[in-house]
């Protein structure tokens, strides 16, 4: 059969695409760099021409694309924004009630959309079709290949830039109702900058982390700078919510080749990937790269089926008897829970396995400290203290697993920075930790 027929009647503009929303309806679209420009523009440009009403738009972790178009300010009257991770984008939005966030843990998001959502429109950025009629989701896998099969209308936006993805991520022709074609760059999402920290912490944290392990690095710059002092280590494997730019260059080195995973040996799994031209370059096409739904990617029964398989997770503070908040800073809702938990509690329970909550050990230029006696005012618990096994600062690394509350107490403040310790030990006292 000749899809490219069928392509051809699917094709059309933006603009005559997005007719098929009507007022009222529920949208969710692609995550990150799946953001679809071309669709969301004319999203934006009919809600100003007063076309659009009461729209209920759904993402997670909005980026530039999102910012640019319907995250508009006067379009809050007719488009409501809902994110199930908060962002740069929407963060001072959220801080007064102009998008809401809905706590949720990444692997059960699919869940929500199959079980509790009437989803009118998906729309997404896929690759190039095949000559058997197929995209791929490319780079964002995520939520976005669920709501694509449980919605009423499907609309795609072909971007030849958009790397083709093995695994759960293709889509056929059939599936899609239009098409739409739109060739810009993708969004270049580098990780951070180095900072001195993070060569101290990351030789502590691959200390730890046996030859063979299957990696999952969180969001951040300190899981993302690891990265950079794994290089003598022997077959790694991923098996991790996000794919970046240091894990395809430890691929291109041999240092990760997945020979010894016990779960999908020698395919680098992810379900988000983000990075640079380079790395949208690499992925593409190549049969070792496979991309599944966060229901099973981060799902930690599915997670603790890989041996040795270690977690490395960043958070913003720590208090004193363990608990951790990820997500939560200044009296706002920063960011989101995302996958953090459940790659914490997949990775304990593997054989041989671990995780590990790396942070700096203090914020504003050294004036506070993240170690503290109690976590802030208004302060969500992200990973509670019975899940935390390792926590890592530049000052060094400890395991609270199986120590009383004293002892974890102890550890924790060992690792905080020096000029706290000495408050943070009374601190601990006036709390009967001691």
């Amino acid at each position: 059969m000749n899809y490219y027929k069928e392509y051809e009647k699917k094709l059309i503009s933006s603009e005559k695409a997005i007719q098929v929303i009507k007022n009222g309806d529920c949208i969710i679209h692609g995550t990150t760099l799946a953001e679809p420009l071309a669709l969301l523009q004319a999203i934006a440009d009919r809600a100003r021409a007063d076309d659009l009403k009461n729209i209920k738009m759904h993402c997670f972790n909005p980026q530039a694309h999102a910012k640019n178009t319907y995250y508009a300010l006067d379009l809050v009257d007719c488009i409501e924004t809902y994110t199930w991770f908060i962002s740069g984008v929407d963060r001072s939005m959220a801080r007064v009630g102009l998008t809401q966030f809905i706590p949720s843990y990444l692997y059960q998001i699919p869940k929500f959309i199959e079980e509790m959502m009437d989803i009118d429109v998906t729309i997404t950025t896929v690759s190039p079709m095949d000559k058997a009629g197929f995209f791929s989701f490319g780079t964002a896998n995520d939520v976005i290949s669920t709501a694509a099969r449980n919605t009423k209308k499907l609309i795609v936006e072909v971007n030849k830039n958009m790397p083709r993805v093995f695994g759960d991520s293709l889509l056929h022709i059939s599936e899609v109702d239009a098409v739409v074609e739109n060739h810009i760059p993708l969004l270049q999402l580098a990780p951070p900058p180095l900072k001195p920290e993070d060569e101290k912490i990351g030789k502590f944290i691959i200390e730890i982390i046996p030859d063979g392990a299957a990696l999952q690095l969180g969001i951040g710059g300190i899981p993302n700078a690891v990265t950079n002092y794994l290089g003598n280590h022997k077959d790694l494997g991923i098996h991790s919510e996000l794919l970046g730019p240091g894990m395809i260059e430890l691929i291109k080195k041999g240092v990760i080749n997945g020979r010894r995973k016990t779960l999908h040996p020698r395919k680098h799994i992810f379900t988000v990937a983000y990075g640079i031209d380079s790395t949208f370059e690499f992925m593409n096409d190549n049969p070792s790269m496979e991309s599944y739904p966060s229901s099973y990617v981060l799902d930690p029964c599915v997670i603790a089926k890989n041996d040795r398989m270690v977690a490395i997770n960043s958070i913003i503070e720590v208090d004193l008897t363990g608990q951790c908040n990820s997500e939560y800073m200044a009296g706002i809702q920063y960011s989101g829970t995302g996958g953090q938990l459940d790659f914490v509690r997949g990775a304990y329970a593997a054989k041989d396995g671990l995780s590990i909550m790396a942070f700096y050990s203090t914020a504003k230029d050294g004036s506070i400290s993240r170690v503290v006696p109690r976590l802030g005012e208004g302060a969500v618990v992200t990973t509670p203290r019975m899940d935390v096994h390792y926590l890592a600062t530049e000052y060094g690394i400890v395991n609270l697993k199986q120590k009383s509350i004293r002892e974890r107490a102890l550890a924790i403040i060992s690792i905080a920075h020096p000029k706290f310790r000495e408050k943070l030990l009374r601190e601990a006292e006036d709390m009967n930790l001691m």
